[in-house]
């Protein structure tokens, strides 16, 4: 059978035998913390996916349901005695539901959306614009709610302001560093193009700190990861293809992120999911991940001294561990030059590295689990007394500072880089 018809999770058999159904995954699991059902753990999903794959089960609405509740987060894959890829076991279900029931309405739509950056630009343009008509703003906050519920949204959740003018929009696509310095293409993201441009500027103090001559494809698109969510392999691989013709075209050093999310995609699941179809593509992703990295990872790299970027305002900040950086081995560089700061006590909160509940479209599908999940980090994080809560993800900071907020609390969520940028001179 070719590729082309091939049921993905014929890619994954091999590993469906690896579960022995041992349990272990329940405990680390924090889908199941949140249903207490069977299907949703680990465990349950892969027997899930082999009676898919056998074909010996009804593929209903109650099947892609189980399925959906799954975060993508790994911390099955990390505590598995077997090492069961689980996360890319439910990947290659979610696709193969989706050829053999079609794209759910939700997914066919963020697929639609995400695979032309032109057309987010222009649905961003409109939110900014239209927001004050359907939000309203938080007190003493700088987020909004919606004035009326809507589909998939509600009116509970904590939404950010959507930007005036884009990052990309607001910078060159090349700004030049010092001669012999490194060069660094900068994989924006769409929370940090469209929403937390802040962000972006704190990333570019840094390396113009360093001296780095710094590449903005304006050709780059969304990572796709939204649309692997919903098993749109397709468009996923699509805009794979598209953004490594764009960075590609670039001699650089290093392919930078400062989203956990993006890092994840660039440097795992290209070259997994997309690149295993094709051995010379494979080669060419292989070459990106390679010289991706972090943005915490880099700096690290490149030896920057965090004493050097000045004494702000006395901060106690704790740290969130994104998952896309814990299953990446990035943990201790971000907490080091956090630590190295002045101005900023780190203090360490109670299952930093536990996941805080977002999982893409887990949180549209199922938002009162996703808060469920996200209760027990909003309660770790209080406990503290942190002030701020840092994290190297701007999806975290999107479900963090909605729970926070839930909660009634006052702490600020940031970006790691904002942290370290905020006294440098831009």
């Amino acid at each position: 059978m070719s590729d082309q018809i091939q049921d993905p999770l014929k890619r994954v058999e091999d590993q469906l035998k690896k579960c022995v159904k041992c349990g272990a995954c329940r405990q680390n699991c924090p889908a199941f913390t949140a249903f207490q059902r069977e299907p949703a753990v680990a465990r349950g999903k892969v027997a899930l996916a082999q009676h898919i794959l056998a074909d010996d089960i009804q593929l209903d609405d109650q099947t892609y349901e189980a399925m959906s509740k799954c975060l993508l987060c790994g911390s099955c894959v990390d505590k598995c005695p077997n090492d069961v890829p689980t996360d890319e076991i439910v990947i290659a279900a979610r696709e193969s539901l989706a050829r053999r029931r079609g794209l759910t309405t939700f997914h066919a739509a963020v697929g639609q959306v995400i695979k032309s950056r032109t057309r987010m630009k222009m649905g961003a343009s409109m939110a900014a614009l239209l927001g004050p008509l359907f939000f309203k703003k938080v007190p003493a906050t700088s987020g909004l709610r919606l004035r009326f519920p809507a589909p998939f949204i509600g009116n509970k959740r904590f939404i950010p302001e959507i930007a005036k003018n884009s990052f990309m929009d607001q910078h060159p696509e090349v700004i030049p560093g010092e001669p012999g310095k490194p060069r660094i293409a900068f994989f924006v993201g769409c929370m940090t193009n469209f929403v937390y441009t802040d962000v972006g500027e704190a990333a570019l103090a840094l390396f113009r700190h360093l001296g780095c001559t710094i590449i903005i494809p304006k050709g780059q698109q969304c990572c796709g990861l939204p649309g692997m969510s919903g098993g749109d392999i397709k468009t996923v691989r699509d805009l794979a293809e598209k953004n490594l013709i764009e960075f590609e075209k670039y001699e650089v050093d290093y392919v930078m992120t400062a989203c956990a999310t993006c890092g994840g995609a660039l440097h795992r699941l290209y070259p997994l999911v997309v690149g295993k179809r094709n051995p010379e593509l494979r080669a060419r992703l292989d070459a990106l991940a390679a010289k991706t990295m972090d943005a915490s990872q880099l700096l690290r790299q490149l030896g920057l001294d965090p004493s050097e970027t000045g004494s702000g305002e006395e901060l106690r900040v704790t740290y969130h561990d994104p998952c896309h950086l814990r299953t990446h081995g990035i943990s201790k560089q971000p907490r080091d030059l956090l630590k190295g700061t002045p101005g900023v006590e780190l203090v360490e909160m109670d299952g930093a590295d536990r996941c805080c509940g977002l999982g893409g479209t887990f949180n549209v599908y199922h938002y009162d689990s996703s808060m469920a999940i996200n209760n027990g980090k909003s309660e770790a994080i209080a406990a503290t007394g942190a002030q701020v809560v840092a994290t190297g993800c701007p999806g975290c900071m999107m479900q963090l500072a909605d729970g926070l907020k839930q909660h009634g609390s006052k702490v600020d969520v940031v970006h790691t880089l904002q942290l370290l940028a905020r006294t440098l001179k831009r």
